[in-house]
């Protein structure tokens, strides 16, 4: 702590979020609602279509329906108490509100890293040993991968908020942030915070490192299998499918690798907020595009979802006239 510094106890913060350029404000609103809208209808829709799609019910679409839930639920921690400090004037949240929304908000981040290599390697699986697919990834295996990403997340989010309730004081209640996350709080902290870091880094860092080898690792082996195909048809749609997982997969993992893997004294909070938009907003409502809507299955699904609405009700009808 700094001398002359004011330190006290708060029970609420003030968040900035885009309150330096006000004369975005609507459009910004508008702009993020829309995004959100079609997040919510994206990703909940995913999860619909594979509950009750009989073809979709294979592991693959079992890790995409909750990658699509983890999604959901880490926009829907951020963006509509985002929207709502964009119209109003107090941009206020409790100091209980605030840690609960970076607790939910780090479990679901951590979750979605570690899915991202669970689906990885399911499409390892899938690919190269087509014939042992159904054996090895097994119903059983599929659960137990998915609850182990949730309670990783689980784990390693308790560990962070843990530390950061030992925070006793801070020098301003004002964060330069659009929600509560922990770097722009361990920049406002009056003490020391060095284990905070430390566990930051270090806890990012070892989540970051060990699902992009399983990654790298599963895409190697997939591009040498695919390489190896006699089908151009099938080599093409292969490497369109690889192209946009991994495309998704850099630009969450490169965000995250930004933020949090650096040491804390480096960190740039205007650059962290602009980056946070990207993984926050922007790719929940582009993951149900790339994993699902450019996927023949889906399609198939979705198409004949829709043609049986629309035929039931034609039949009712008919029953009708007919008595």
């Amino acid at each position: 702590m700094e001398e002359g510094e004011n330190c006290t106890a708060v029970t609420e913060f003030m968040l900035l979020g885009f309150s330096d350029h006000p004369e975005l404000r609507i459009f910004l609103f508008l702009i993020f609602l829309v995004i959100y809208a079609i997040t919510v209808l994206g990703n909940l829709g995913i999860i619909i279509l594979i509950k009750l799609s009989h073809r979709l019910q294979t592991p693959m679409y079992f890790f995409l329906s909750h990658m699509s839930f983890v999604d959901f639920c880490y926009s829907t921690i951020i963006v509509p108490k985002m929207l709502v400090n964009i119209i109003v004037d107090e941009q206020v949240i409790s100091f209980l509100g605030c840690t609960v929304q970076f607790y939910l908000f780090c479990t679901c981040v951590i979750t979605e890293i570690i899915l991202l290599a669970v689906m990885a390697y399911d499409r390892f699986v899938a690919i190269c040993n087509p014939l042992l697919y159904i054996t090895a990834m097994s119903r059983k295996l599929c659960i137990q991968l998915v609850c182990g990403s949730y309670i990783c997340g689980t784990v390693c989010s308790l560990i962070h908020t843990c530390l950061a309730l030992k925070i006793s004081s801070y020098r301003s209640n004002i964060i330069n942030h659009f929600f509560c996350d922990l770097p722009p709080l361990l920049s406002l902290s009056c003490s020391d915070v060095s284990i905070n870091e430390l566990m930051l880094f270090t806890v990012a860092s070892f989540n970051e490192i060990s699902t992009i080898i399983i990654i790298l690792t599963s895409y190697i082996f997939i591009l040498v299998t695919i390489l190896r195909m006699q089908s151009s048809e099938g080599r093409r749609k292969a490497f369109s499918t690889c192209a946009s997982h991994l495309t998704a997969i850099v630009v969450f993992h490169s965000t995250i690798l930004f933020i949090y893997c650096r040491p804390g004294s480096d960190n740039t909070l205007d650059s962290d907020k602009v980056a946070t938009v990207f993984y926050t907003v922007l790719i929940p409502m582009l993951n149900p595009l790339i994993y699902s809507l450019r996927n023949k299955d889906v399609k198939d699904a979705l198409r004949k979802m829709i043609g049986s609405e629309m035929v039931f009700p034609c039949t009712k009808l008919g029953g009708r006239r007919g008595d």
